[in-house]
């Protein structure tokens, strides 16, 4: 999945947030409604601009950032 093909930063929007390209829906948004336990169903019939790509971009944009973390010790 490469996600750049559904997510944009635009800093004129959510004050540049990663949000879904043509939305004003973050990344972090779809995100937090999977963590509630929301059905990728439920997502979608409640935001029916959004398709399963676009919660998928979502998951990998997470991942993919994930994996860049580094971890300082003291």
């Amino acid at each position: 999945m490469d996600y750049q093909n559904y997510i944009e930063i635009n800093p004129a929007v959510r004050f540049g947030r990663p949000c879904i390209k043509g939305t004003r829906i973050s990344v972090s948004d779809v995100l937090g409604w999977l963590a509630s336990g929301m059905s990728y169903d439920e997502i979608l019939s409640d935001f029916p601009q959004l398709n399963k790509d676009h919660i998928l971009a979502c998951l990998a944009f997470a991942a993919n950032k994930e994996r860049k973390v580094k971890v300082v010790s003291s």
